[in-house]
């Protein structure tokens, strides 16, 4: 058969393929933990051989690496080791081009066997299908490349099911089918398909000098344009290595790219740990506005819902929070939503005119004819008949009364009695989210009320993270490595920390993501409460968990049952 001028190379379908999976204990690849090898070796669009065998990883498997892919400690107890597996493993694949979803992943386990074990890495050419399925396929057939949704969008006949052999049975067909797509372009021969997968443009080549002065440290880089305007900002544990991604076939976002064009330097800041830098990464942000942050678009743009300050109370979704408010949330819908919900079990009025305390004779409105408000603008209550109401609302914002949840309660045991199940379920979802938007303004409100709190968060190696929060900020930030005395540690970053004043609302002035984000912080298992300002919290004032406390009354976890329990 004759060759064309675009199959000079070696043609795709005489190219031997061992599209393999891994499945490991979780560890780094140095620890070389796999559990099991699954590969199918194909060439020509045909099946010739198939490789599968668990792996004694010679040590326990990590509960959740159990419930992931159902492999347990006692399965792996009579398989082979990797030293006997590998070989064999080796000779299968020998002479044939490496496929893997997330390559890099598995090559990197591979290789470290290969090492450990004194077997030379043969150093094959390797074909990743995400990296493939990212150049082939747009956001408009695939809002994701995970294997296991490629394999619906390309029909595969084997699911996947994070099993080594079902999962590279199923990059077998999405390999096929993201062939097809490339034969199309011009891609005929292996050499074209190696050529194609690395979107790197001149540019991003030239510019990797950019990253040759950071450190490998964790912090966050900005990336600053042709009159030093702030174009990006990003975190990472390793500024260098984070960086040089940018400019390496790593990088496939479009938008980036067209970032890392205009970009005539990097600068980064240093910082302690992955929390310090979370938080700058926002305060820079919000400073900024980089073009290219999709996050800074909005930065710190959060809602509330407020009761106003007039003889008849409503409820108002507003942008500045004052006492009492209720939040924060992510969007005015969701706001609204939630402040239709609270109005509609508290009978509070929803119209917008302005009542005098003298009352009104004007016509009632639709709402109060449905019973669903008290017509103050009719003259039908006074403020003291209205009253009533506005307790039952601030009661339950601020934990003191749950009398409204029960009332929803109530009217979603009705509704699903009398079987009008759609109105139940939209009702459910009503007041799931008011209850999680109560119990998330408890939980934020709470941190920002303490005047000084220091958490210590173990580092991996023996050492400790610091973070001096006050008032819902972060003050302070370090480490006491392995070996340091932390207490001395803790001395001198409460004593250099930043001053934080409190302002007004619920939370004390402060930033609502960055409260949040020190709260999922704090809240991390093996995180530990060093020093805080509250006495009745420290060891010896017969307080509990500290996080109980830190959630100040039991209605915070008391709601949050309940929401997942309706969910």
């Amino acid at each position: 058969m004759q060759l064309a001028f675009d199959e000079l190379g070696t043609p795709l379908r005489d190219v031997t393929f061992v599209v393999v999976d891994l499945e490991t204990t979780g560890g780094a690849p140095s620890d070389a933990g796999i559990t099991e090898i699954g590969a199918v070796k194909v060439r020509g669009g045909e099946v010739v051989g198939e490789f599968a065998t668990l792996v004694d990883p010679g040590g326990p498997i990590p509960p959740q690496v159990v419930a992931l892919t159902g492999i347990t400690t006692a399965m792996v107890r009579a398989a082979p080791r990797l030293d006997r597996v590998l070989p064999a493993f080796l000779e299968f694949a020998a002479g044939a081009v490496l496929v893997a979803h997330n390559a890099r992943f598995d090559t990197a386990f591979l290789r470290a066997a290969c090492e450990t074990h004194g077997y030379p890495w043969p150093n094959p050419a390797v074909v990743c299908t995400l990296t493939l399925s990212r150049r082939v396929l747009g956001r408009h057939e695939t809002r994701s490349h995970r294997l296991s949704a490629l394999a619906t969008l390309f029909g595969a006949r084997t699911t996947p099911t994070h099993r080594a052999l079902d999962d590279a049975k199923a990059t077998v067909d999405v390999l096929h089918g993201l062939l097809e797509r490339i034969g199309s372009l011009g891609v005929q021969s292996l050499e074209e398909l190696l050529g194609y997968l690395p979107d790197v443009t001149p540019t991003q080549r030239r510019k990797r000098h950019l990253a040759a002065h950071l450190p490998g440290t964790p912090g966050v880089y900005l990336f600053r344009g042709p009159s030093d305007e702030v174009l990006y900002v990003g975190t990472a544990s390793d500024l260098r290595r984070r960086v040089r991604q940018y400019f390496t076939a790593s990088e496939g976002r479009g938008r980036m790219k067209e970032m890392v064009s205009l970009a005539e330097r990097v600068e980064a800041v240093e910082c302690a740990h992955s929390l310090e830098a979370g938080v700058r990464e926002l305060r820079l942000l919000a400073a900024h506005r980089p073009a290219y942050n999709r996050r800074s678009r909005n930065p710190g743009k959060v809602w509330w819902v407020a009761l106003t300050d007039e003889p008849f109370p409503r409820l108002s979704v507003v942008r500045r929070p004052r006492d009492g408010a209720l939040g924060p949330f992510s969007s005015r819908n969701r706001a609204t939503t939630v402040a239709d919900t609270l109005a509609g079990l508290a009978r509070l009025r929803t119209c917008t005119r302005r009542i005098p305390a003298a009352g009104s004779a004007e016509a009632p409105c639709v709402l109060a004819e449905l019973g669903r408000c008290g017509a103050p603008c009719a003259g039908a209550q006074t403020t003291v008949d209205y009253a009533p109401s506005v307790r039952l609302v601030t009661g339950l914002v601020e934990g003191r009364d749950t009398t409204l949840l029960h009332r929803g309660h109530d009217q979603l045991g009705e509704l699903a009695a009398a079987q009008h199940f759609e109105r139940a379920a939209r009702r459910r979802d009503e007041l799931v989210a008011l209850l999680r938007a109560v119990a998330k303004r408890h939980r934020l409100a709470a941190l920002a009320s303490v005047a000084e709190l220091v958490g210590a968060a173990p580092d991996g190696a023996g050492g400790w993270e610091f973070a001096v929060v006050r008032h819902g900020r972060l003050a302070s930030a370090g480490v006491a490595r392995r070996g340091t005395p932390p207490l001395p540690v803790v001395d001198a970053l409460v004593a250099s920390a930043e001053t934080v004043l409190p302002g007004t609302g619920p939370l004390r002035g402060a930033n609502a993501e960055e409260t949040a984000l020190l709260w999922r912080w704090l809240t991390r298992p093996g995180v530990r409460l060093v020093r805080t300002s509250q006495p009745w919290a420290e060891p010896g004032h017969g307080a509990g968990p500290w996080r109980d406390w830190l959630g100040t009354a039991d209605t915070a976890t008391d709601l949050e049952r309940t929401a997942d329990a309706l969910a």
